[in-house]
């Protein structure tokens, strides 16, 4: 199994708040990349990535998508699985 990981890519241009700076004119620094994951309701975390990390996260991240995808498919099948034995146990 290939790595994986659930999340999300966020890319921001950010100020550093210093007036003499380029950002305080509108050219904000960046982009700077984070990773931010939902762990529950109102709850997130972040971490930044760095450039040369960004191709294998967005690797990983299309992983989980792929599992995930894989997942429904077979919850799907089974869900169906669980409507046909029902409705043998009906006919019998």
């Amino acid at each position: 199994m290939q790595e994986t990981l659930r999340g999300s890519l966020v890319e921001r241009y950010l100020t550093c708040g210093n007036p003499a700076c380029k950002c305080a004119r509108g050219e904000r620094h960046g982009p700077a990349w984070y990773l931010t994951v939902t762990l529950g309701p109102g709850r997130t975390t972040g971490s930044v990535v760095a450039v040369e990390q960004l191709d294998q996260v967005r690797g990983w991240i299309a992983n989980y998508h792929k599992v995930k995808e894989h997942l429904e498919k077979i919850s799907a099948i089974n869900r169906e699985l669980l409507r046909r034995a029902r409705q043998r146990a009906r006919k019998s």
